[in-house]
């Protein structure tokens, strides 16, 4: 059994849910599925990895497998718009819990993943008629009509006449898109019109192969959300992208409902160097260098990145609904050049940057720091200058590369030593959006802060716990230190940042939380499984299943809850559905006994002045205000559910999303020219290439404060700069750089 352990969070390819504009024609209802003898065994071999590998095997009994009808209607159709309330009680009834299981894993048959897609295709079929015939006749567009955005939780139409009131206001929604991307009606039916007949010819194209990968993905999603199945072709993919050694753009990719949405962004791709998508994004339509867009609307995935992929230096342009878009009807055109992940410009990056004093004095001063004299009063504000370490992933060696790779521990190392070269006072070490990458190094990353001792323990179902430990006694850096997290820092981020702050050795900045992914995936290939039962040559599918848990030197787990920073700021991400805990069937977070180790968090006294010098800045600075403003104005509109079928309303709102944009674009470009904050960069790698732009680029984004520079620090990075003053705070009230653990503890390990 071949296994490979992974601790990076997001890089999930396989669909989760899939399709909800799919649409047929009656003859393409013709279409027949079956499984092969070894897709069968496959089927059991998973089920059985799952009941005897999983780590949340006890979770799941065979009366559970009830859930997995409606599961797999869900992934059929994301937005409860093809299925009818009739089909999940017939289907239900059809298989039910019990047959379903035993017919699974004794018999290794797949029924269910065809019969349930027949259904879908009727009813999809009869649906895309339907739209065709209601888009050769007049609209009104003056209703005071609504439609629900988001339709995953909303009950499926209860019968044929609800089902065609639902698709009125679907397709008048559909047209108000096209219509506020000032396309006339005509011409705005023309493009729905193509986009059914699109996915009519997409739904035809699907093979048995594609509904089993979907089936036995809905089964292994009721252990976790991070436990997958891959058919060989897909395991073909995700071999390719671990590795990172394709040309392409540098994203990694997911279906959800009938998007296609950017789940991660490649360090050192093109898409990260182009700094034009952002996770969360969806892709709307794909234009190869000179042709026109292609929507992809309920293509499969497959399909999907073969348009993505191409030869190196190749450029590909991509129509986006931006994940911070308040309007769906929102679009942008962007292009990028494809080409191999540079992992070069994947290396941690540092600078130094020079901070004002003033604005970052401490709320509770000293008797020195009070006792100025006029002169000083009258003289330059001070500056102290404070390092910046910026790390996108925990990158590491191949043990099979033939040549020398880069390893993030030690990139880092050598930019602390340079930037010691430059006398800074303090660091700071910004984690956001490092979404994991490989456990060893977050260990020795760890261990340039610390001392000897434990940095995370790793806790099987069996309840044996393996504590990973910093072994090397030399501390690469001793000073203040703070280190930057979001709600994008995972896995080995959280680790590093958990057991910083365990030890007491830094103060965590950041949103809320981080994104709460505590568990180890191991990849399984099913041909060692079935070694016995399949020839050397075939080509079989493999297994992604979460096996352990990570919990913190002090026993706390960072499973769902993540790591709780001292000092919060406001964010944006907080209300974007990005966390472990947004995600169906996470574990749950629990804790295990501490390890010992010579360290403990920052008590509550000695925080205090910090965050109360924080908030203080917080409600006085005017770029929080501009934060603030932007987050207030998201959050009211993410918290609106429906939205207005009138286009005259539409279009008011849309004149108002764009005045109040470009308000915001206003203040944020005289806060940077006010900027204060001057920085000397530090790379150990080429500087990033420039952005590249499409002739009608416009920044549609709603987040006025996503700065669009080719630089890698931002002229106003407000996280960023809190964190620089912070570590100003900690400097000027002598916050000790490190907490040893309590007396009682210090016996104990002695002892």
């Amino acid at each position: 059994m071949h296994v490979s352990a992974l601790v990076s969070p997001l890089r999930i390819l396989t669909a989760t849910a899939a399709l909800a504009l799919g649409s047929l024609t009656a003859g393409a209802a013709e279409n027949t599925f079956s499984a092969t003898p070894q897709q069968s065994l496959e089927a059991k071999a998973l089920v059985r990895l799952l009941e005897q590998v999983h780590y949340n095997r006890d979770a799941v009994k065979p009366t559970d497998y009830k859930n997995i009808i409606g599961d797999y209607m869900k992934a059929l159709d994301g937005q409860r718009l093809f299925f009818l309330a009739s089909d999940r009680v017939e289907l239900d009834e059809k298989f039910p819990a019990d047959s379903l299981y035993w017919n699974l894993t004794a018999l290794g048959r797949l029924d269910p993943a065809f019969d349930v897609f027949k259904v879908y295709e009727t009813r999809a079929g009869n649906r895309a008629q339907w739209v065709f015939d209601r888009l050769q006749k007049d609209f009104d567009l003056s209703t005071d009509e609504s439609y629900l955005l988001d339709r995953k939780e909303a009950p499926w139409p209860a019968d044929q006449a609800e089902a065609d009131a639902l698709w009125e206001r679907r397709l008048k929604f559909e047209l108000l898109q096209e219509v506020l991307n000032d396309k006339p009606i005509d011409e705005a039916k023309s493009v729905v019109r193509k986009r059914y007949e699109r996915l009519v010819r997409t739904l035809a194209d699907f093979e048995s192969i594609d509904l089993i990968e979907r089936f036995l993905g809905t089964i292994t999603q009721m252990y976790d959300p991070h436990s997958t199945y891959f058919s060989a072709d897909t395991f073909e993919d995700f071999s390719i992208n671990m590795r990172l050694q394709l040309f392409g753009i540098g994203a990694l990719l997911s279906l959800e409902d009938d998007l296609c949405v950017i789940k991660e962004i490649i360090p050192g791709g093109p898409a990260d160097l182009g700094r034009q998508l952002k996770p969360n994004d969806k892709i709307i339509a794909v234009a190869q260098d000179g042709a026109e867009p292609v929507e992809i609307f309920g293509m499969k995935l497959r399909k999907i990145v073969e348009m993505i992929r191409g030869p190196k230096d190749t450029k590909v342009r991509l129509v986006i609904q931006p994940a911070d878009a308040a309007d769906s009807s929102v679009r942008r055109e962007i292009t990028i050049t494809r080409d191999v992940v540079n992992l070069d410009s994947a290396r941690a990056y540092g600078a130094v940057f020079q901070v004002p004093v003033s604005e970052g004095e401490p709320a509770v001063q000293t008797a020195s720091s009070e006792a100025t004299d006029s002169a000083a009063a009258k003289a330059e504000p001070r500056t102290r200058p404070i390092g910046v370490i910026t790390l996108p992933a925990f990158y590491g060696p191949d043990l099979n590369a033939e040549s020398k790779q880069n390893s993030a521990s030690e990139d880092v190392a050598e930019l602390i030593k340079r930037l010691k070269a430059q006398n800074i006072e303090g660091l700071v070490l910004d984690l956001r959006g490092n979404g994991g990458g490989l456990l060893s190094e977050a260990i020795n990353l760890t261990g340039l802060f610390i001392k000897e001792g434990p940095v995370v323990q790793v806790r099987s179902y069996y309840g044996d716990v393996k504590v990973d430990s910093d072994e090397d006694p030399a501390v690469a850096y001793d000073g203040p230190l703070v280190v930057l997290t979001s709600r994008f820092s995972a896995s080995a981020s959280e680790i590093v940042a958990g057991a910083l702050q365990n030890y007491g050795r830094a103060v965590i900045i950041g949103d809320t939380s981080t994104h709460g992914k505590g568990s180890v995936q191991t990849v399984i290939e099913m041909n060692r499984v079935l070694s016995n039962l399949l020839s050397d040559d075939a080509k079989a599918g493999a297994t992604k299943l979460t096996i352990q848990k990570f919990y913190l030197p002090n026993g706390a787990s960072t499973q769902l809850k993540g790591v709780v920073p001292d000092i919060v700021l406001p964010s944006v991400d907080e209300f974007l559905p990005i966390g472990e805990s947004d995600l169906p069937h996470a574990l749950a977070w629990d804790e295990i006994p501490s390890s010992l180790f010579d360290g403990s968090p920052y008590k509550p006294a000695i925080l205090q002045p910090l965050v109360e010098a924080s908030l203080e800045r917080q409600q006085s600075l005017e770029e929080f205000s501009l934060l603030r403003k932007n987050i207030d104005r998201f959050r009211d509109q993410q918290a609106e559910k429906t939205v207005s079928l009138n286009l005259d309303k539409r279009q008011e709102r849309k004149a108002a999303d764009t005045a109040f944009r470009e308000e915001m674009k206003e203040e944020r470009k005289r806060l940077e020219d006010a900027d204060a904050y001057a920085f000397e960069e530090t790379l150990l790698a080429p500087p990033p290439a420039p952005r590249i732009k499409a002739e009608d680029d416009n920044d549609d984004s709603e987040n006025a404060l996503d700065a669009e520079e080719d630089e890698h620090f931002p002229k106003l990075d407000i996280p960023l700069r809190e964190s620089l003053r912070v570590v100003v705070d900690m400097l000027e009230t002598g916050t000790p750089v490190r907490q040893p653990a309590p007396a009682a503890e210090q016996v104990t390990k002695a002892l």
